[in-house]
């Protein structure tokens, strides 16, 4: 660990599995997008390592989900993944300010990155460190300290938005382009370009 790094604590916003992935319909069956969508989010759980992991969300199932892979969940009712993303730092930062003298940090990651091997050593004190998707427009990963009022931008062209916010701040700003979590997956184009295949229960990696 250097100098700078940080401990974030991690937040994978989870909408309900069986309304996931509905641009995937003309490729994968219902079952089939619920598996992926939950394959997915696992290996993002996984890839967080020993770092305290937060399910964002408001579905039962994906409440039972999260706990059975052993995330804790941070319930949060809020249409649209900015506002509930919005809810859930102002609750975290509540939290942190109750238990620590500074407020901390937050690494948010999208539930839907197939490859991700690791989340570890992307947060750095006072930094906003972005992870775009592979087209340059998205952001995958996003890690950046609390307590700074920033605004998120999810959304098509977010990672310039976001790389605005940060600067408009006065925060420092890293990208980092990390291969494992350039893919995330909303389209059969998105699904071929990470060479996935049709899953199925036997896919779901191990804890």
């Amino acid at each position: 660990m250097t100098a700078t790094s940080v401990t974030p604590t991690v937040l994978i916003p989870v909408k309900g599995f069986r309304l996931a992935k509905g641009r995937l319909a003309e490729r994968l069956n219902e079952t089939e997008r619920d598996e992926l969508a939950r394959n997915m989010a696992a290996q993002v759980v996984k890839a967080a390592g020993s770092l305290p992991v937060q399910v964002v969300c408001d579905n039962d199932e994906v409440a039972d989900w999260a706990r059975s892979v052993g995330a804790d969940v941070m319930w949060v009712e809020a249409k649209g993944l900015n506002p509930a993303l919005i809810a859930a730092v102002a609750e975290l930062e509540t939290s942190e300010g109750r238990n620590h003298d500074s407020p901390g940090h937050v690494l948010i990651a999208h539930a839907d990155l197939p490859h991700a091997e690791t989340l570890a050593g992307l947060a750095e004190a006072g930094t906003v460190t972005i992870v775009p998707d592979r087209h340059l427009d998205g952001t995958n990963v996003m890690a950046l300290p609390l307590g700074t009022g920033f605004e998120f931008h999810y959304g098509p062209g977010s990672f310039n938005a976001h790389c605005d916010e940060a600067l408009d701040r006065g925060l420092d700003l890293r990208v980092r382009r990390v291969a494992a979590l350039e893919f995330d997956i909303d389209t059969p184009d998105d699904f071929d370009a990470a060479g996935l295949s049709v899953p199925t229960t036997a896919d779901a990696p191990s804890s």
